[in-house]
């Protein structure tokens, strides 16, 4: 720990006589006054010889209505959060941010086993009913013969302790597996995971997977890569046996294939916002594949038209989630995307995007789907 250092006085020489006195809060406004100065400079914007694109915040100059949506239409079904109230305090503004969006319950991915996910249990059991917990997968020995057996004892212990589900379960095809510490790449369709999938479906856990990344993130890094901004901070690099966008989302629906019985939930739509009818596709071969919408607005909201009407077509599999840190603003953001027909719009600051945002408009039939019917039914099997 750094050591506190003590408050410094300075010297202003007064208007009276021309001496100095010592005047620590005057120099302190002077400074305050001086930063507010910089920060008003600031708000102009940058000027364009010095601008790099990272920092790039277009405002719109349309005069064109503006919708503020406080609350869900309906009682909404976050069905993907992580550990974001890591105590007492947190769980409390966590839920007062549900309580004045509409947010009936949160699906909280904690990928924990182990004495970690019992702590976790034990911290939420007194909210229950606004809180559902999923576990994940123990990896231990997973690079070791005989690995398997293990694992599914200890998923059927978090199933007794309380979990629900199983997720967010990453396939990223980065070179990187199961954790940071683990360098071997696991594919979703390995035969390890196959003893694990089909538990998942006798104990009626459905599945939070996370195939591959959007594919703006595999393009070349260069003036012509539509989602740059964004897709430079999340680039996949093909190097340390990384995997392609296409291969991961081939994995998938071996995947799909393999475990017909288990119901899985795609994050983020699959990762194929740039080519929608990927998933679509498989929504029409596998009935027992959902996908959530989660932090994937600013990716959709750009082209609503086609949106609105894949969303329209696959009412029935597609559930609300933000895998945002909870706050008012964030919910308030996504509910009008979902809700408004607003045009010319940015959440730059939020989303990471460039790309102004347009409202989907969906009707009220597919916004109960959407924000809990769909939900209900995942979560009740």
């Amino acid at each position: 720990m750094l050591p506190v250092q003590k408050s410094k006085s300075y010297k202003i020489k007064t208007m009276s006589n021309g001496n100095f006195e010592t005047r620590p809060d005057k120099c302190i406004t002077f400074l305050v006054i001086i930063s507010l100065f910089c920060l008003s400079m600031i708000s102009y914007g940058q000027s364009v010889d010095e601008l790099k694109l990272k920092d790039y915040r277009p405002k719109s100059i349309y005069k064109i209505p503006l919708s503020n949506v406080a609350c869900a239409k309906y009682p909404a079904i976050d069905m993907h959060t992580h550990v974001y109230g890591r105590n007492e305090e947190e769980i409390a503004e966590w839920l007062k941010a549900m309580d004045n969006c509409g947010i009936e319950k949160a699906i909280v991915l904690t990928g924990a086993t182990g004495e970690r996910f019992d702590n976790l249990m034990k911290m939420y059991s007194k909210y229950a009913d606004r809180f559902e917990l999923w576990c994940g997968f123990d990896y231990t020995g997973y690079d070791q013969p005989g690995y398997g057996p293990d694992a599914v004892k200890e998923l059927e212990r978090c199933h007794k302790s309380g979990a629900k589900g199983v997720g967010e379960v990453m396939f990223k095809g980065k070179g990187i597996g199961p954790s940071s510490r683990i360098k071997t790449i696991m594919l979703p369709d390995d035969p390890r995971f196959d003893p694990l999938f089909e538990k998942c479906a006798e104990l009626k856990l459905p599945v939070n997977l996370h195939i591959s990344e959007d594919k703006w993130m595999y393009e070349k890094m260069d003036s012509t890569n539509d989602g740059l901004i964004n897709a430079y901070k999340w680039e996949v690099k093909m190097d340390n046996g990384a995997r392609s966008h296409e291969e991961m989302i081939d994995r998938l629906e071996n995947t799909l294939k393999k475990h017909p019985n288990t119901t899985f939930v795609a994050a983020h739509l699959a990762n194929c916002c740039a080519d929608l009818s990927v998933l679509g596709l498989f929504f029409d071969k596998y009935p027992n594949l959902y996908a959530d919408i989660s932090a994937r607005y600013g990716e959709i909201a750009p082209i609503p038209k086609f949106v609105h009407d894949f969303i329209e077509k696959f009412q029935d599999r597609i559930v609300y989630g933000t895998d945002m840190t909870f706050n008012e603003r964030m919910y308030r953001v996504t509910f009008r995307v979902l809700e408004t027909a607003d045009e010319h719009f940015y959440e730059t600051d939020m989303f990471g995007y460039h790309w102004p945002l347009y409202g989907l408009g969906m009707s009220e039939e597919v916004l109960k789907k959407l924000y809990r019917e769909n939900a209900l039914k995942i979560t009740n099997r």
